[in-house]
């Protein structure tokens, strides 16, 4: 079962497809290249809601469909939710 998908390899974030528990081993699949990845899981994460593929740190860019959605408020583990709470635009 595909519990999130990725669009591209430069992203760092996949759109949850499912709802996907906290502790859960999470299918992945990388839309462009069609591999697939494995990540548990730390937070609840609802569908339509983004998992982190990797680790990022106050600052950094998050980057999901290829494109620059935000920057980094507060650091993110891999496999964590990412959402409002740890991403904030870059405009205001």
């Amino acid at each position: 079962m595909i519990h999130f998908l990725v669009h591209e390899k430069a992203d760092t974030v996949g759109v949850a497809t499912v709802d996907i528990k906290a502790g859960e081993q999470a299918q992945g699949l990388f839309m462009d290249t069609q591999k697939t990845l494995e990540l548990k899981a730390l937070n609840d994460i609802p569908l339509g809601h983004k998992i982190a593929l990797q680790d990022a740190r106050v600052g950094d860019t998050v980057i999901k469909y290829g494109h620059d959605i935000g920057r980094v408020a507060a650091d993110i583990i891999t496999g964590a939710h990412v959402h409002v709470h740890n991403l904030k635009t870059k405009r205001w």
